[in-house]
């Protein structure tokens, strides 16, 4: 090779070779929020009521008798507490007059960032945690009960340490048993009582990646053929458990509580916002400009006695 070559390692000013595009492969799927009902809250305290109907009874009458009464039972008045998701972005006034690779404005870019961040942290607030509600303070910020905080109609756990809430009202948390493998039986166990309990049978099922795999080795599973599926197609999933009392729909979910399965119906779980997702001005510091992204909500339980929850299993 000529060594008078003028070549690429000997010069300077070559313009560097930046893609005009971002690349962010993180999750941003929201499974629970995107399926769950969106409602209305009037205050920091949001309040709903359930019923139920008189137990079957032998329902029989003498000819000609007079008619007897019984004082009808109430409604229960549930409750759970508002709680304020925030994320925040500050941009220097030189940072956004520069000339950058894949946004135009930096601030919209980063707003954008965080408004799916603070969608992930609802979701993980609603069905990745096992918290009771708080009420807050001046001190203490408010927090929404979970999923699992109300679900006690329906359940498995392990009673070698596991316990269900108090009372199902959310002012409780699971107590946390000890871990075990996640089997068919465990899952028809809570689906059978939902079946029992309920008019309304669950139609998800909402569980972690480990559990998600475990499911596709049912003994079920493992029987099916699909006559969908592609000639050459290797099948090792199952997307719909079909129960004996109809089917659900199997979610894998980044942000669900991994050492629960979530058996539930979408439409008796709502999301309720006082302050719907809103990004707000605030006042500059110096030569930065400031913005907030803000939601208030809470988690909506109209009826738990549709749902169920398989507690304490593996993850690993």
């Amino acid at each position: 090779m000529s060594t008078t070559s003028t070549d690429t390692y000997d010069q300077v000013g070559i313009r560097e070779d930046l893609a005009n595009v971002i690349y962010n492969v993180d999750p941003s799927d929201t499974a629970f929020l995107s399926m769950a009902p969106k409602t209305t809250a009037k205050s920091t305290l949001h309040e709903w009521q359930t019923d139920t109907y008189a137990a079957v009874s032998d329902n029989k009458a003498i000819e000609g008798a007079d008619a007897t009464f019984a004082a009808a039972a109430a409604t229960v008045r549930l409750n759970n507490r508002l709680q304020i998701g925030q994320k925040t972005a500050q941009i220097s006034g030189t940072l956004e007059a520069t000339d950058r690779a894949g946004r135009d404005k930096e601030m919209t870019y980063q707003i954008l960032k965080r408004g799916v961040e603070l969608k992930r942290d609802m979701e993980h607030a609603m069905v990745g945690l096992n918290n009771a509600k708080v009420v807050g303070s001046t001190s203490v910020a408010r927090e929404a009960a979970s999923m699992q905080a109300y679900i006690v109609t329906n359940t498995s756990f392990n009673a070698t340490g596991g316990a269900d809430p108090t009372d199902g009202t959310g002012d409780n948390a699971r107590t946390d048993g000890t871990q075990r493998a996640f089997t068919e039986g465990l899952l028809e166990t809570v689906i059978d009582s939902i079946f029992t309990n309920s008019g309304e049978m669950a139609d998800t099922i909402l569980l972690g990646s480990f559990n998600k795999r475990a499911m596709n080795a049912f003994v079920g599973r493992a029987t099916t053929t699909d006559h969908n599926v592609a000639a050459g197609s290797i099948v090792s999933a199952a997307d719909v458990y079909k129960s004996d009392f109809g089917d659900l729909k199997i979610i894998p979910s980044r942000y669900s509580r991994s050492r629960d399965a979530l058996v539930y119906k979408k439409d008796k779980w709502a999301v309720a916002y006082l302050r719907n997702m809103q990004t707000k001005d605030i006042a500059p510091v110096g030569d930065a400009e400031r913005k907030q992204c803000l939601v208030e909500y809470t988690l909506e339980a109209r009826n738990e006695a549709s749902s169920g929850i398989v507690a304490d299993l593996t993850t690993a």
